[in-house]
């Protein structure tokens, strides 16, 4: 399940607030090597600024008023 949220979210190179939710909902249960790497590859596109992501968004827009 995590692998499909990514792929998502790779493909479209937006994260949304939902879909962090849900990501998180699903590291908290058991998960496979496949959902591992796939997670890993999601943090190192955010870390490049191929996906962007809805709350850091958020924040910055809340910070500069």
């Amino acid at each position: 399940m995590i692998h499909e949220v990514v792929q998502q979210a790779l493909s479209t190179g937006y994260l949304s607030l939902a879909d962090e939710e849900r990501l998180r909902a699903l590291m908290v249960k058991p998960y496979g090597l496949e959902d591992i790497h796939a997670f890993w590859r999601l943090q190192r596109a955010t870390m490049e600024g191929a996906v962007k992501q809805e709350s850091r968004e958020m924040r910055q827009a809340c910070l500069m008023g």
